[in-house]
This record gives C-alpha cells, structure tokens and sequence, in this order.
C-alpha cells in the first residue's frame, strides 16, 4: 500500500490553457490554489504570464503566484509552475469567440502534447476549448478526442464520461444525429468494447470489469418493431464480445436503463451515440463529471463541461470538475504504472545460486 501511495507521487502534470476568454485561468488558479492537492502531483501550465496576470486580478486571487520556467524540467514540486509560451500581448475578450483565443488555445495544446509525447510530463490534463475558433490548418478536428488520437497514432480511441456514479462510452462521438445509424456496425462496436474493457482494467484496476451496451432504438427496437439494428448489429456484437471473454451484456433500452438506476450494475457502459450517453452524465454529474480519452498511449483528461463564456470574469465557476480531472490522472498514471511495474519479468536466476541451491 505504501508502495502505490509512492508510485502516484511526483507525477508530473501538463495543462493546457483553453480559451483565455472562458473559466479556464479561473478553475486552474481555484484548483492549484490548494496546497494539499500539490502534495499529489506537479503541475505545468502551458499558458502565459501576462493573461494569467489578468485573470488573477479581475477575480481577486491577489495571494497565488505561478512559478514561472522556460521548461517542464524545471517544474518545482510544491508550486504551480507556468511555462511562458506566448511572448505577444493577447487581446482578452472575456466571454467571446475570437480568433486570437482559438489560435492560442492551440498553441498551447500543440506545445503541452509534444511535451507529452517526449516524456516531459506524465499526463495531460486540458482546459475547455472553443471548438469553433480553434478551427485553422492545424487543427481540424471537432474535438480534442480526435486530435489526440492523431496525435499519438492510435488506430482508434474512446471518449470515456467518468464520475463517481459511472463511466459512460460513445461509440460514434462527435458526428451529426443523421450520420449515427451508417456507423454503427459489428466491428466497430467490437473495437469500442475492447477498448473500454482494456481501460477498465489498465487504468481502473477492475480485473473483471462487467460493461453494458445500449440499443440505438427506442426501447431497443422491441424486437424489430421499431428498429432492426439491435437484432443485426448490436446483439451480434454482444455476443461476439462475450465469446472472447469480455463480460458484454445488452443492448439494453436507454431510457429505461439510465431511468431505474441500472447503471449501478456495471462497471462501464457503452451508448451509441453523443447525447445518448452524455445526456444522462452531465444530469448525474455535471458538477463533477471528467472526459477521459481511453485507448491512447498516454493519459488526458478533461471537465466535462464546456467554456462557460457566460460565467467568465464573474469568480463564480466551479473547479470542481477540474479538479477531478487532476485526481483522475493521477490515479490513471498511479495505476499503468503499478501494472506496467507487475508485468515486467523478473531477472533470470544466477546459475552458480541454482547450482548450491541443488547442492542442499
């Protein structure tokens, strides 16, 4: 025990600016405000000196200071160190959709990846960003999902709602309503359960994690009444996963799933479709609730909740979110690492030791 206490310390943590014209300075400073949490883990935000200085003084924070570094190898442990990458002045238009906030939230989000991505950091936890004003060459994805999944080369990703109460998948994502049907087939399913069951295991210590699936259907189809895709996709799917000793069940109607608290059952769940899946979560766990990409090399967590352009410069947004994004990572980094620590071989005994042991 003392042992995994230890593995989840000194964790080094990247953090990703968001919108400047959002909450994100606001529950970053509210979050590594408390000494406690910096006990855990170190953080590194990716961000800039002079918009952070803004921030702090519109909310009144006049008792927290960043530590300032040129790198996250100078990170102090104890203190919330920021690593200066914009040297421009940053026009700060608070709780509107500007250009130069789309263009910096990437700019940080690109510099804290690569540093992910080169063992700098150990998790990465990133601020809500504009999904509309971030849209450049660079970055053209509907969501840090998707570009951290080309980002680091995976095949195929999960985005995984995680809170206290449950943790929720979506197989389709971040696509319109009219395209889910088209993309709802056998193996994709099969690679979103592997997915999450892997997760399940590797990042939340659940050895023999149970998952349910939902319909996409009102109330499943009823039996092809209403639809077919339970029958020929879904339920195919389910049992080719069950086949391969992964604990499947479903496909279960949603409404009457989420509706009667069934969800308390299962260790993961598998929605079809975006708001099938978050609409539930963000009602159970708004306040709270974390994205979690599963399937990735690396660790990234998110709030669940978005900008919140209405609340900015008022000091009234939570970090309660955030903050459990921190905890979330640091618990996923603890656990890959005491698995990774329990699959590594043991050395090869010493032939002269074998030799007297056979001698006794």
């Amino acid at each position: 025990m003392e042992h995994e206490r230890e593995n989840r310390k000194n964790i080094r943590i990247g953090i990703s600016q968001g919108d400047v014209n959002g909450i994100s300075y606001e529950i970053i400073i509210k979050t590594l405000s408390d000494s406690r949490l910096l006990e855990f883990f170190t953080p590194v935000v990716y961000g800039s000196s002079k918009v952070a200085s803004y921030h702090k003084k519109i909310l009144g924070f006049h008792d927290f200071n960043f530590n300032i570094i040129r790198g996250a190898d100078q990170a102090l442990h104890g203190k919330a160190n920021l690593i200066n990458i914009f040297q421009d002045e940053i026009k700060i238009d608070l709780g509107q959709t500007t250009e130069v906030a789309g263009q910096a939230a990437f700019y940080s989000l690109e510099k804290a990846t690569d540093d992910l991505a080169k063992g700098h950091i150990d998790a990465l936890v990133t601020a809500p960003i504009n999904k509309q004003n971030i849209q450049s060459e660079d970055f053209n994805f509907p969501g840090h999902t998707e570009y951290l999944t080309r980002k680091f080369g995976a095949e195929e990703s999960l985005m995984l709602m995680v809170s206290n109460q449950t943790r929720i998948g979506v197989i389709t994502g971040h696509i319109p309503l009219r395209d889910v049907p088209g993309k709802i087939n056998q193996e994709r399913i099969l690679k979103k359960v592997h997915i999450l069951n892997a997760s399940l295991k590797r990042d939340f210590g659940i050895r023999k994690p149970k998952i349910a699936i939902m319909g996409l259907n009102p109330h499943a189809g009823d039996k092809g009444v209403i639809g077919i895709e339970e029958q020929e996709v879904i339920m195919p799917a389910v049992r080719r996963a069950f086949d391969e000793g992964i604990l499947a069940f479903g496909p279960y109607p949603a409404d009457g799933f989420f509706g009667s608290a069934s969800f308390n059952h299962f260790d993961g769940i598998l929605t079809m479709y975006h708001d099938q899946g978050l609409i539930p979560f963000k009602t159970l766990s708004f306040k709270s609730g974390v994205n979690f990409t599963a399937g990735l090399p690396v660790v990234r967590t998110s709030p669940a909740h978005g900008t919140a352009f209405d609340l900015a410069g008022k000091g009234t947004a939570s970090p309660d979110a955030f903050r459990e994004s921190v905890y979330l990572a640091i618990d996923v980094v603890g656990n890959r690492r005491m698995e990774d620590e329990m699959s590594y071989p043991l050395p090869d005994a010493d032939p002269a030791e074998e030799e007297k042991d056979s001698d006794k």
